[in-house]
């Protein structure tokens, strides 16, 4: 019976080894190793004018030869795209898989070149190259040789605009009636704000009232706060939200609780709000405003009716050049930024890079601007 007891352990103990042999076998373990450089093409041509018309229309086809990182697996390819051979701050302007060529339009083309800050309606040298990659971690990146080329991109404006609506504003809840802008912090596209008058007309909860839209005359996108409107409380900050970007039905309204000056800011990346009362009597009141510069004969601005610190153009004929504001006891302002910005006396000149039908926007509380362009 002992015996019998030791044949079996012994039996148990070879099969515990046999699968914890077979458990460690490492025959089919998964290596890769990394590959030598893909080989970019040279071009056919070496200077592309773009087109701003024919948005749509192939501008540039760029192939390469395959990586070899030692196993049938899909690779990823990304063309990287750069002011500079050696690619400082460079871009990756597409990504392809299992594929070893790629075409762009003219209309991704002319935002690469102004993603690597090449100037518009200018002969430029914008340098690409392909790096290889292998897995979802994009593992092993491997560069590969750069090729270079002359290209002329039209102008890009990159930036997004916005608009009050509501009863606490100067149009009302008409979506189409010189709704004013928001103005947009020069260092920051994501970050808005205004300073200005909001009006409550009454104790009524519906009053003091406004939401944000992004084109006068449609009501979507619109922004406003998370909260659906019967329960949309003001408050002095919180989440927004909008329809479609954030959801599918309308959001509710920002709002204040009495008539004055309020600074609303509003960060699109955070998708954060804040309002606070803005002390403005010490504010001087200029009957006259206009604008003046290189890029413009002298024109007079429109002061609000609603609040007499808002001034605009709802469209004036700029060329490339500078441009500055000027009230009417003479004193000029100014700021160093091109679309917006904030002006101060003796300022300099605000840059104006490209040539197109202008809105300006002008508030004399804080000298902020905005100029945008309606045919870019």
């Amino acid at each position: 019976m002992k015996n019998l007891k030791k044949i079996s352990i012994f039996i148990l103990a070879a099969v515990a080894l046999s699968l914890f042999s077979s458990c460690t076998d490492t025959t089919d373990t998964f290596e890769v190793s990394s590959t030598e450089p893909v080989v970019l093409s040279d071009l056919a041509i070496n200077e592309i004018e773009l087109d701003a018309v024919n948005t749509n229309n192939p501008a540039l086809t760029l192939s390469w030869t395959e990586a070899d990182y030692g196993q049938q697996a899909s690779i990823n390819y990304s063309v990287q795209m750069a002011n500079n051979e050696t690619f400082t701050n460079a871009v990756t302007v597409a990504t392809v898989n299992g594929n070893n060529t790629v075409t762009l339009s003219v209309s991704e083309l002319n935002a690469a070149a102004g993603s690597v800050g090449l100037a518009p309606f200018a002969w430029n040298e914008i340098y690409a190259r392909v790096v290889s990659s292998i897995g979802t971690q994009n593992g092993l990146p491997v560069a590969s040789n750069s090729v270079n080329f002359s290209v002329y991109p039209y102008f890009n404006y990159t930036y997004n605009d916005f608009y009050l609506v509501g009863s606490g504003t100067a149009p009302g809840w008409n979506n189409n009636d010189n709704n004013p802008a928001l103005f947009r912090e020069s260092g920051n596209s994501n970050q808005y704000y205004y300073i200005g008058y909001f009006n409550k007309s009454s104790a009524d909860f519906n009053e003091g009232r406004f939401k944000i839209i992004e084109t006068r005359g449609l009501w979507q996108p619109q922004w406003g706060v998370t909260e659906n409107e019967g329960s949309d409380t003001v408050k002095s900050a919180g989440d927004m939200a909008a329809n479609p970007i954030t959801q599918a039905g309308d959001p509710g309204r920002f709002g204040v609780t009495a008539s004055g000056y309020y600074k609303f800011t509003f960060n699109f990346s955070t998708k954060k709000y804040t309002m606070a009362t803005y002390d403005a009597s010490a504010a001087a009141n200029f009957t006259g405003m206009e604008i003046q510069g290189s890029s413009t004969a002298t024109k007079a601005m429109t002061k609000s009716t609603f609040d007499g610190h808002i001034w605009n153009l709802k469209t004036v004929h700029l060329v490339p050049g500078n441009l500055q504001f000027k009230t009417n006891t003479g004193s000029v302002w100014a700021g160093t930024t091109e679309f917006s910005g904030v002006a101060t006396v003796n300022g300099g000149n605000i840059p104006v890079v490209v040539e197109d039908d202008y809105e300006i926007w002008f508030n004399d509380l804080d000298g902020s601007y905005i100029m945008i362009p309606l045919n870019l």
